[in-house]
């Protein structure tokens, strides 16, 4: 392949927004490189990545060790569909349901597929297992969730700007609010067909919203009262974002059913998965799900990689330490501030609230301020800031960003 013209930042802005569908607003930076914490710039310019893809490079941008399974896969069989075995996946899948602890996984690639995926076992299960009339069986969702933009899963979301103008929508969702066990309950009692509860344990691009402590152990238990699956969507905040391996884990709850993506990949690959126990999972049969590239070799030595660096590097413990030192920093310095309201989250899953309007341009601005300084974030829900971070930071870098944060904010002062 002949060497690729080097581009500046407005050419390759101009190219994709000349040739590509404007479905993303990015912030005005075009990114050629990564490693670790940081990425560059075409101009060779240096940021902290405090995004992390949106946490599927909590390993660190290039890990070694997952580009190293990945490349060293990549020359051998990279894809033979699921019409054949191949040596990888079976291994994959021993690894991943020996780590989370469940009986099988049925591998896909991005995070809304796992979550469609999970839809799809839930309903049958509640038809050939639970015995709810065929078509009649009701999933419970969350206000303000994020699961994604497929036609069926916006059918569910209450954001305007995912649902409008993509209708007819998919029945067979009820809608109640987040961290409300009372709701919940009341959802339960009130319908014999409730097949699952679909949930984010925090909820992440709604802004970062950390339930109330037991709400999770809880609604578990309401699930299984009423014979209900729970289904977790730790698409986002698993893989040791939240100080954890999963963020269920700080209540000891195990899900019915588990999505993982993002980070099982370490941003390397398009790597999801959907985790059930055989009383659950053996509803699926051939014919009835699948996909050309879920489960393919490539995909299978990248996940285990991935994982081994998660265990290896104890990326968890230090997304725990971390986020508690980030949130006392930041905690720290809203007092004497008047353009923050909040520091909230769990591990290095963080967002501050803007003293401003959703419609305000105040939390954009202040990411366009940050990377002039070194540092790349991105507002969700107009007046919140998310921070996340790739796990492998340490404690001087991570000082580094707070008074880049902090040095940066005080010019937004009023």
């Amino acid at each position: 392949m002949a060497v690729l013209e080097q581009l500046t930042s407005q050419q390759a802005i101009d190219l994709e927004n000349k040739y590509g569908a404007h479905n993303y607003h990015p912030l005005p930076v075009v990114l050629s490189r990564g490693e670790g914490v940081y990425v560059w710039d075409v101009e060779g310019k240096q940021y902290y990545d405090f995004l992390s893809a949106y946490s599927a490079v909590n390993q660190g941008h290039c890990h070694p060790k997952i580009v190293r399974a990945m490349t060293d896969q990549a020359q051998k069989l990279t894809l033979t569909s699921r019409a054949f075995y191949n040596d990888m996946l079976g291994r994959y899948e021993k690894y991943v349901t020996k780590t989370f602890g469940y009986d099988k996984l049925l591998p896909m690639n991005t995070g809304a597929e796992a979550v469609e995926t999970a839809l799809k076992i839930c309903r049958k299960w509640a038809y050939e297992e639970k015995g709810i009339p065929e078509n009649e069986a009701q999933i419970i969702v969350c206000e303000n969730n994020f699961h994604g933009r497929t036609t069926t899963i916006i059918s569910f979301s209450n954001d305007p700007v995912a649902r409008k103008n993509f209708g007819p929508y998919t029945a067979g969702f009820i809608k109640i609010e987040y961290d409300n066990l009372e709701a919940l309950e009341s959802a339960l009692k009130s319908n014999d067909n409730i097949a699952g509860f679909l949930v984010e344990p925090i909820q992440g691009e709604a802004g970062v919203y950390v339930p109330a402590e037991g709400y999770l152990r809880k609604a578990k238990a309401l699930c299984e009262k009423h014979g209900v699956l729970f289904i977790a969507d730790e698409v986002q905040t698993g893989i040791a974002r939240t100080g954890k391996m999963l963020a269920v884990d700080h209540e000891n709850v195990k899900p019915d059913i588990l999505i993982l993506g993002k980070a099982l990949s370490g941003g390397a690959y398009p790597v999801s998965a959907v985790l059930a126990d055989d009383g659950i999972m053996g509803v699926i049969r051939p014919g009835n799900h699948g996909s050309t590239f879920g489960g393919n070799p490539v995909a299978a030595a990248v996940g285990m990689a991935a994982l081994e660096v998660v265990k290896n590097e104890n990326l968890a413990e230090n997304a725990r330490v971390l986020g508690e030192v980030f949130r006392n920093e930041l905690n720290q310095f809203i007092p004497t501030c008047n353009i923050v309201g909040q520091v909230r989250g769990k591990g290095l899953l963080n967002a501050i609230l803007i003293n401003d309007t959703e419609d305000s341009s105040t939390a954009w601005d202040i990411c366009v301020a940050l990377k002039e300084n070194g540092l790349l974030a991105k507002p969700t829900h107009g007046n919140i800031i998310r921070f996340a971070p790739p796990l492998v930071m340490n404690k001087a870098q991570l000082m580094d960003c707070v008074s880049i944060i902090t040095t940066t904010l005080k010019r937004f002062e009023r």
